[in-house]
């Protein structure tokens, strides 16, 4: 079995596949049972945000290729675009990322610590959908432990920055006196719930939450000081705010050219800032053509995270010596685990066919046979059954020229040991020690 990650980011993929690669929260546990569907893949699980998509995989290692071909179906992609822009890792690489993924060193915001709660949640998604195994659940509660560890032994989360203060820091670069300016926030989310405590920060008053339902907008706006909306309103508070910010899981555009060309007239064209902070985007692209709005989606923000970032470099370089250790800590875990289990599947086998043997030599024994030739076969009988499969195994390596098998098996022969004293040692060892 092997450890499988097929994703995309904000590095090797523009916003524009972004969006049509991620997977919605509502159909996500639909999508990890689908795709455990194929005979190579024993476990999956599923991250998507606005910055990556990822499928964090156990199975057979040509599961990587089945899941990109379940994912070009699933998502109605054309094939070599997302090809282009996906990376795989195996065992230990695999590992190594899933430890950078969940304490931010592989972020767009180094460090940004909203990364982990949706590691979070896609592992409490793939455990209700019943796609994880062992190996995978341990991954990634080992992620969560080494997340933990190095927040709290490095400076990596230290004044922490995350795509809703950067585009903060943009509006304050688009308008001043930021007191005196009214902010809708589209979305109840944590980005939202972020974006809105920055801008109190800087000493915003007059904040407005919609979203789809009402009761998540005023639970948010309870918590930090601003009024509720439905979202119903939306194209009427367009014409009332001077900055607004949208971060929700709709699949289609909620602010359209026209809406926003109608709301301009009831402004009489005062300038907006619009950050869209989802994916897929939420506002039309067309609408940054339009005269006076200041239209920034989430690539727009990599300059602005880019100039925080330069603190937290030595903080980085410690925290990927400590996630290279806790990657070695984790092989050495799975490889004694794989060989745990390889070893129990060999006993039982072999106990099976003991048992098989014993039964059929006690039979004869009953019905008065010899008990030398009773023995005799016995011997025979379980040698040759034991032999059976390695044998078979063995000259089919033979015959299509695979020599790792062979070498293997002579490797493990290669010392003609004494049988009798081998099985003296196994006796020893078993036996209860007279001592303790």
């Amino acid at each position: 079995m092997a450890l499988l990650t097929v994703g995309l980011n904000h590095v090797t993929a523009p916003l524009a596949l972004r969006e049509r690669a991620a997977f919605p929260p509502e159909a996500t546990a639909d999508a990890l049972r689908a795709l455990c569907r194929d005979d190579s893949i024993q476990a999956a699980a599923i991250i998507s945000t606005c910055n990556r998509t990822e499928l964090y995989l156990s199975g057979a290692r040509d599961g990587a290729r089945a899941a990109l071909d379940w994912w070009h179906r699933n998502r109605a992609m054309a094939d070599q675009r997302l090809h282009d822009a996906v990376y795989h890792h195996f065992d230990a690489d695999a590992v190594r990322h899933m430890f950078r993924v969940a304490t931010g060193l592989d972020s767009m915001v180094l460090g940004e610590p909203q990364i982990l709660g949706q590691l979070k949640d896609a592992h409490r998604i793939a455990r209700d959908a019943e796609t994880l195994s062992p190996t995978l659940d341990r991954l990634f509660q080992r992620s969560f432990a080494v997340a933990k560890r190095i927040r709290s032994e490095t400076e990596l989360g230290a004044n922490p920055v995350s795509v809703a203060y950067a585009a903060v820091r943009l509006v304050q670069r688009v308008f001043d006196q930021l007191p005196r300016r009214r902010v809708l926030l589209v979305g109840a989310g944590e980005t939202m719930e972020l974006a809105a405590r920055h801008l109190l920060g800087r000493g915003v008053k007059d904040l407005v939450v919609a979203n789809r339902t009402l009761e998540r907008a005023s639970a948010m706006a309870a918590r930090v000081g601003a009024q509720a909306a439905d979202l119903g309103r939306l194209e009427a508070l367009l014409a009332e705010v001077d900055i607004l910010f949208i971060a929700t899981h709709a699949s289609s555009a909620l602010i359209t050219e026209d809406m926003v060309r109608r709301a301009f007239k009831a402004r009489r064209h005062r300038p907006i800032f619009i950050g869209d902070l989802s994916v897929p985007r939420n506002v039309e692209a067309s609408v940054a053509e339009l005269d006076d709005v200041y239209l920034y989606a989430l690539d727009d923000l990599a300059q602005v995270v880019a100039e925080g970032q330069d603190r937290r470099r030595d903080a980085a370089m410690r925290a990927e010596s400590l996630v290279a250790d806790q990657v070695d800590e984790f092989m050495s875990w799975w490889r004694s685990s794989e060989s745990s289990r390889a070893v129990g599947r060999l006993r039982a086998h072999g106990q099976r066919l003991q048992q098989a043997q014993l039964e059929r030599a006690l039979a004869q024994l009953r019905a008065g046979l010899d008990a030398e030739q009773v023995i005799t076969q016995l011997a025979h009988g379980l040698t040759n059954k034991l032999l059976h499969q390695p044998t078979v195994a063995m000259r089919s390596a033979a015959a299509s020229g695979e020599r790792d098998l062979l070498d293997w098996v002579e490797r493990l022969y290669a010392s003609d040991a004494d049988p009798v004293a081998e099985e003296a040692d196994e006796q020893a060892a078993q036996s209860p020690n007279p001592n303790e």
